[in-house]
């Protein structure tokens, strides 16, 4: 079944206005990554251990009237013990997201052929850039025998039928050839390379958060996606557990279709208004064949080859 909606069923966004990468054990195969230009050409892909912003550039920038993130921040986690009473409280429980510093950077991927349908949730991550989003790749491209969707936007903050931000074109798709010849669940992960609005990118607009590779299971994290049958999001916040070898699990009520590509976000510190994503909803099953559990591929060195392709893009 799976956590998306629209014509391609298995849909998901994910936005991404910063990343940094943080290293760790080689996991997963080797990268192959296919790169589909819906507008522009393709450049050299760049490598590295490590992606992130350097202090001053504009793919740390933070939201107007926020302080710029400039350097990785030092996040100020709670007590454990405060963090194991507020799981066995409230973990697992899902609630209409607030407005705020985190939800402010997820938004709803459209059709712009189909007007009103939202399909998948995406993030913002940083980036050289600034202009990458992250999703998973099912709602993008569908995989074995499918095609690329090529007609859709990013609606970061969307509310009801207001778009505070605006609507944002996807220049560029960037999924692994291994989704595309064999819709492998393990490498169900997607980064989109966006367009500017008023000549501005995505991330200079909203600031990002880092893109988490190799940072290892049962980590705590919070979860924003939108239903496809609601207009606001909906969040949870629990404890991930290992599915398998490539893949992480969750246990949130009540996330259906239109939540895949919702980011999983950990160690958000409010000082730097910056988190860390290490997963997005998708993977096995597409994201979950029932609305209480979710799964997301493990963010690997595969990920962060699809994010470098991405940056050569122009993100």
């Amino acid at each position: 079944m799976g956590k998306a909606a629209g014509r391609l069923r298995e849909r998901v966004v994910a936005v991404a206005v910063a990343v940094a990468v943080v290293t760790g054990a080689s996991a997963g195969c080797s990268s192959g990554t296919n790169v589909s230009s819906v507008s522009g050409t393709a450049a050299a892909s760049g490598t590295g251990a490590s992606v992130g912003t350097s202090p001053g550039t504009s793919g740390g920038a933070a939201a107007p009237g926020s302080p710029v993130v400039t350097t990785a921040p030092s996040p100020s986690p709670w007590s454990q013990e405060r963090l194991q009473r507020a799981l066995s409280t409230h973990g697992g429980n899902t609630r209409t997201a607030k407005s705020n510093e985190i939800t402010a950077r997820v938004g709803a991927i459209f059709s712009t052929s189909q007007k009103g349908d939202h399909f998948c949730t995406g993030s913002v991550v940083q980036s050289k850039g600034s202009s990458i989003v992250v999703t998973a790749a099912h709602c993008v491209h569908g995989g074995k025998g499918g095609n690329y969707n090529t007609d859709i936007v990013f609606v970061p903050g969307y509310r009801n039928g207001t778009e505070p931000q605006g609507e944002w074109p996807v220049k560029s798709i960037v999924v692994d050839q291994r989704w595309i010849d064999s819709s492998d669940p393990d490498l169900d992960v997607a980064f989109l390379v966006l367009g500017t609005v008023n000549n501005q990118t995505i991330a200079s607009v909203l600031g990002g958060n880092r893109l988490g590779i190799n940072l290892g299971f049962g980590r705590t994290v919070s979860l924003t996606g939108y239903p496809s049958d609601a207009g606001e999001p909906i969040a949870c916040f629990n404890s991930t557990t290992q599915q398998s070898t490539y893949q992480m699990k969750i246990a949130c009520k009540s996330f259906p279709g239109g939540t895949s590509g919702s980011p999983w976000l950990t160690a958000f510190d409010r000082t730097t208004r910056t988190g860390t994503v290490i997963g997005v909803i998708g993977g096995y099953q597409q994201g979950g064949s029932t609305p209480d559990v979710s799964y997301s591929p493990y963010f690997d060195n595969d990920v962060l080859a699809l994010y470098d392709r991405a940056v050569a893009q122009g993100g």
